[in-house]
């Protein structure tokens, strides 16, 4: 019986040794042909270069889980700012480009700094050629593109309408007490709404105040850069009276944005790219509507970043910000600091750019960046700070390093303020009737203790500790920005700015993009124009991340362009969807995550429709139980 399961063994083995020697073959084999298929950038044709961003544009884009990738169920394709404004900017001076077409049918958005600056690269273009745009219905961030289009084509069975920033907030009070949860809540900061759906059932009135005044310019911003890129289009009535208006079409959302000037055209994809063709030449050989194309990443891959020249390090703090390593979409203190300091030791920098595209997170965290950035003065190096679309609260934190700030008008930022929480499950338990005892050798044994609930001494320490949080927070931005604490305390308190009233307030220097800030430190540094370059100081992937990012290109590649973004009613309920993500996110985050944060709970909603990492599951078996 012993030899019969020894010889069971060592079969076992073998079989397990040839599967995975054969996956290993497998892989090699597709490595090589992908390898050979991709080996360096190839020379692009003729044509209109197509950008069908069927996904949100983002600071940085989130590293794919290889097996879901593999299996095709991977997360939705992210476009990387940076690379999305080059490849407009090269495309206007490009002889080879003949037309640009935007497909934004399955748009996901971004920041309202994001698609201003995605729309004036846009615009660009459009002054030396022809930008198309399609869609079958857009959204407010897909139409601040399509606006600085020479065309807007929309499918007759599809529509547009306006929803503007805004909506509703959970708020968990109730669940919370339902449940018997205790939220211990610790915060500085009179404005720091962030704990409020933990501790309330609405928001505060100065809360609300705050978010207010950020909307009314936010929106403010969007509908004067519309008209200026539409002075024409008659959009008054659809932000007014949207109802009254497709009453008076008889609910043909089309056609009335037709006759308001908010589209050109109305048509099929089929008739749409019959259009495309007879402007940049038709496909031979390929079916009705096949026009010349120059594919995005095969543009992107031809035209390849200087490398000449001095360089100016370029560290990207993007997402939440976390304790210890990077994680999907988030920025990992270690991590980061890591990237910077190994940057400082090896790399011949001669300057530093911090690109900050963060709501917050870990107060560690963005301290532990913060103190890698500041070596970079140790070496005299300039360091000039570029925010996205949002730097708020620990993303401003981190910004405090920086000699001079760079933001654009629509930058979130400020939330100057801290807090912490801590659920304790004593009444839950009570419900269950279990209880608790034990000894006490000092008065904080066992604290924060999460099944009798904190005494008061623990209450005590934790606020003070709180409270040196926050001063530790003022001091740093009083002394980057030349103020006294109670001024920053004055403006701070958790307070949200748009980038223009921030610019007011001395919390940033001026206005310019990634671009501006780099040219700034080269300036700085000593450089002349066009004798440096951006050395971007970021994870390299390796062998087996490049094969599946090749295998994705290639299914992509192969992918029916005619795939439609749904109707305006669609487009609505898709982006609900996206507001319940993140609603489980808001669920997940009180029992996970640093005790002590500085975070921006406004920011969060006017971001792109990425959904919250981690949660995608759970979101998916809620929505399938209401049968969503």
């Amino acid at each position: 019986m012993k030899f019969l399961r020894a010889m069971w063994k060592i079969l076992v083995g073998i079989k397990d040794l040839m599967v995975l020697a054969a996956m290993l073959l497998f892989f090699g084999v597709l490595f090589g042909a992908m390898a050979a298929r991709g080996g360096g950038a190839k020379p692009v044709g003729e044509g209109a270069l197509l950008l069908k961003l069927d996904g949100p544009i983002v600071e940085q884009t989130s590293e794919a889980d290889p097996f879901a990738a593999l299996s095709g169920d991977g997360s939705p394709k992210e476009y990387r700012l940076r690379d999305v404004v080059r490849t407009l900017d090269k495309a206007a001076s490009d002889d080879k480009v003949k037309a640009v077409v935007l497909d934004l049918d399955s748009f996901g958005g971004g920041y309202p700094a994001v698609t201003n600056e995605v729309a004036e690269a846009v615009r660009r273009v459009r002054d030396k050629k022809t930008v198309l745009a399609y869609a079958t219905a857009y959204t407010d961030s897909g139409y601040r593109l399509a606006a600085n289009a020479s065309e807007i084509w929309m499918n007759p069975m599809g529509g547009t309408l306006f929803m503007g920033l805004g909506g509703s907030q959970l708020y968990y009070k109730g669940l919370i007490d339902k449940l018997g949860i205790n939220a211990h809540v610790y915060r500085v900061g009179k404005y720091k709404s962030f704990v409020e759906p933990y501790t309330r059932d609405a928001a505060s009135p100065e809360a609300k105040e705050e978010v207010v005044k950020l909307y009314e310019v936010l929106w403010g911003q969007w509908k004067e850069a519309v008209a200026k890129a539409r002075p024409k289009a008659r959009i008054a009535d659809f932000l007014a009276t949207p109802d009254k208006v497709i009453v008076a079409a008889q609910g043909d959302i089309a056609k009335a944005n037709l006759d308001a000037g908010i589209v050109d055209k109305l048509g099929s994809r089929l008739d749409f790219n019959k259009h495309v063709a007879d402007l940049v030449g038709a496909e031979k050989d390929k079916p009705a509507g096949s026009y010349k194309t120059i594919k995005y990443d095969a543009y992107l891959a031809a035209n390849p970043l200087s490398d000449t020249g001095g360089k100016i390090g370029v560290i990207t703090i993007a997402g939440d910000i976390i304790d210890g390593k990077s994680q999907n979409g988030s920025a990992g203190g270690d991590t980061v600091a890591k990237l910077v300091l190994d940057g400082l030791a090896k790399k011949d920098l001669k300057a530093l750019v911090v690109r900050v595209d963060s709501p917050g997170g870990s107060a560690l965290a963005s301290e532990v960046m913060r103190t890698a950035i500041s070596q970079a003065k140790a070496q005299k190096l300039p360091i000039v700070v570029s925010m996205g679309g949002v730097a708020a609260s620990g993303g401003y934190w981190v910004s405090t390093a920086g000699d001079r700030i760079f933001a654009q008008p629509t930058t979130i930022t400020g939330s100057i303020g801290i807090f912490g929480i801590i659920p304790t499950f004593e009444n839950t338990l009570k419900k269950i009737g279990v209880t608790t005892d034990g000894v006490k050798t000092t008065p904080i044994s066992g604290q924060p203790d999460i099944y009798s609930g904190t005494n008061a001494e623990t209450d005590a320490i934790f606020q003070a500790g709180i409270e040196n949080g926050y001063r530790q927070f003022i001091t740093r931005v009083a002394n980057a920005r030349h103020k006294t604490p109670a001024q920053v305390d004055e403006i701070g308190q958790g307070r949200v700015w748009d980038g223009g009233t921030a610019r007011q307030l001395g919390l940033v220097d001026q206005f310019g993009g990634l671009n501006d800030a780099i040219a700034e430190a080269a300036k700085r540094a000593g450089l002349k124009a066009g004798d440096y370059h951006a050395e971007y100081l970021e994870k390299k992937p390796g062998a087996f991340a490049k094969l599946i990012e090749q295998f994705t290109k290639s299914n992509n590649d192969d992918e029916d362009a005619a795939t439609s973004g749904g109707d305006a009613f669609s487009r609505i309920s898709a982006e609900r969807r996206a507001v319940f993500a993140r609603a489980v996110g808001d669920v997940k985050r009180i029992g996970t995550g640093a005790a002590v944060q500085a975070r921006c709970l406004e920011c969060e909603a006017l971001g792109s429709q990425r959904p919250v990492q981690g949660d995608v599951a759970l979101m998916q078996l809620i929505l399938a139980r209401f049968g969503w």
